[in-house]
């Protein structure tokens, strides 16, 4: 069912949000339809599937995530030559720590709405385009539309149907924020993971719309929580980058220092 199709179905405040009208709070109020609501309960039902799936209360409370793995870029689609390694941390709801090279001399951190990059040089500000990326990925990621969208009353849920998705017939569910912002998520029918997460963004140049997706494979259980070993960024339909997981832990214990940038700094050496 296409998306167009859904939203006949939608009130035509929910309408409102979906092109560029002002948000749900200013929009006003309509008369409930009995058909969008039934829409908005089926999205629901699938979300709270897939949250199961991904190992419910242990998943929505984990401490921590740690991974180590490799990284592989592309340009335009094609890949560059060779891997790099890495290893992250990711604290619920805004910390993040990447360590790349065998030797873990690069460090990059992304604590709030910052991100700092420490090397043998010392501590300094990553360009602001990195940062404005990662961010945009975290805001619209899988946990956020869970534990922050799903969670305000505001939130439209629209169930947009059945269609393939890297071989495997899923359920696509798009959120709409009250700001107008979008995350379109796709859930295997018969386990309910996900494969893959979608938004768009405008350029605040150019002013064109930006489409970025993540795709999730070669799910392994790990400490009982179902995990995606493979995942696959596309950026406007051309592969941007691929990760490849080797080993992943949760609630792990970390010194009380991991996430004090200045005595990270004071380790680097040249």
């Amino acid at each position: 069912m296409a998306l167009a199709a859904v939203l006949l179905t939608v009130p035509l405040g929910a309408r409102a949000q979906v092109s560029d009208a002002p948000s749900a709070a200013n929009a006003p109020q309509q008369a409930i339809d009995p058909a969008a609501d039934k829409n908005a309960a089926k999205a629901h039902e699938l979300l709270d599937a897939m949250v199961k799936a991904l190992g419910g209360d242990a998943w929505l409370n984990l401490k921590n995530t740690v991974r180590e793995g490799h990284l592989a870029a592309f340009h335009h689609g094609d890949p560059d030559p060779g891997t790099m390694l890495f290893y992250d941390c990711h604290e619920w709801p805004d910390r993040d720590r990447f360590e790349y090279g065998k030797h873990k001399d690069v460090y990059q951190f992304y604590q709030g709405r910052k991100g700092i990059e420490v090397t043998y040089r010392g501590a300094k500000a990553l360009p602001k385009e990195q940062v404005d990326d990662f961010l945009r990925r975290r805001d619209h990621s899988i946990e956020m539309a869970v534990k922050v969208w799903m969670k305000d009353p505001k939130t439209i849920f629209v169930y947009e149907g059945q269609r393939m998705a890297e071989r495997h017939m899923a359920d696509q569910v798009t959120l709409i924020s009250p700001q107008n912002e979008s995350i379109t998520i796709q859930t295997d029918v018969q386990t309910h993971l996900p494969l893959s997460r979608s938004f768009q963004w405008r350029d605040p140049l150019y002013k064109d719309k930006n489409t970025e997706v993540e795709e999730y494979a070669d799910y392994h259980d790990v400490e009982g929580l179902p995990t995606a070993y493979s995942i696959t960024r596309l950026h406007n339909d051309e592969t941007a980058r691929q990760v490849y997981i080797d080993k992943v832990h949760y609630n792990v214990d970390l010194p009380a220092d991991y996430w004090d940038i200045n005595s990270i700094a004071k380790r680097v050496k040249k």
